[in-house]
């Protein structure tokens, strides 16, 4: 006769007395703050494409924050360097980005979970967010920054 294989009833006979898989413990959400670059990359308003161009790529940055003293008024993305050489390809290096930048952009404060701010983020369409805290721009979360916190 074959030797059948033996298998444990589930319920109170087959276990220990009060035994139970270990409970998970919650772990707190991530937040932007956790994430975000603090070293911000800003630009004013009357700089010309080119100069903001090479900035960002110096910074190895996609995006510049437009700024006028301590009011953001903007934010420049590679995007946008792209849509202007598209659309004006003799002219726009020496456009200002004023021109080309997003104009009073969403901003998201540093408390919001990663996964608000990648809702956010996703829905807008953008790769790059500015994160501001009681009126004032503290850093720059971008869609790269939100996939290695939620990766690793």
């Amino acid at each position: 006769m074959p030797a059948q294989k033996k298998t444990k009833a589930s319920g109170a006979a087959g276990s220990a007395a009060g035994s139970r898989p270990p409970a998970r413990t919650a772990r707190r959400p991530k937040l932007v703050r956790e994430v975000m670059s603090a070293d911000l990359l800003m630009i004013e308003a009357h700089d010309h494409v080119s100069t903001a161009a090479a900035v960002m790529e110096a910074g190895r940055v996609g995006s510049a924050l437009v700024m006028d003293h301590d009011t953001l008024v903007g934010i420049f993305t590679e995007r946008d360097v792209l849509h202007a050489l598209r659309r004006s390809p003799t002219a726009a290096l020496a456009s200002p980005v004023t021109k080309w930048m997003t104009k009073d952009p969403m901003t998201i404060p540093p408390s919001e979970t990663i996964r608000g701010a990648l809702r956010r983020m996703l829905k807008g369409g953008f790769r790059h967010l500015p994160v501001t805290d009681g009126g004032h721009v503290v850093g720059v979360v971008s869609l790269r920054d939100l996939a290695r916190a939620l990766a690793g």
